[in-house]
């Protein structure tokens, strides 16, 4: 690979991350905004599945920086 090609691939990374990694702060802190209990009435359970497949969705972006792995979790939904 040419220095010319990695050094585009990173700038495109770079760019890409920027932008990626900034809308996902603004959406944890929206869901942040849910722990308002002035406007949002919510269960310890609500908040134990919200916490848990946050934090397996960010162990799995661990994995992937470092190794080639995929898993995803698509959506979230209330277990029932």
């Amino acid at each position: 690979m040419n220095n010319n090609s990695a050094d585009s691939k990173s700038a495109k990374f770079e760019k890409l991350a920027e932008r990626r990694v900034s809308q996902v702060l603004k959406q944890l802190r929206l869901v942040g905004n849910l722990a308002n209990k002035h406007n949002y009435v919510y269960t310890e359970e609500h908040v134990k599945q919200i916490l848990d497949v946050l934090d397996a969705e960010m162990r799995q972006l661990k994995t992937k920086f470092r190794q080639d792995t995929s898993t995803q979790t698509e959506a979230f939904s209330f277990r029932k």
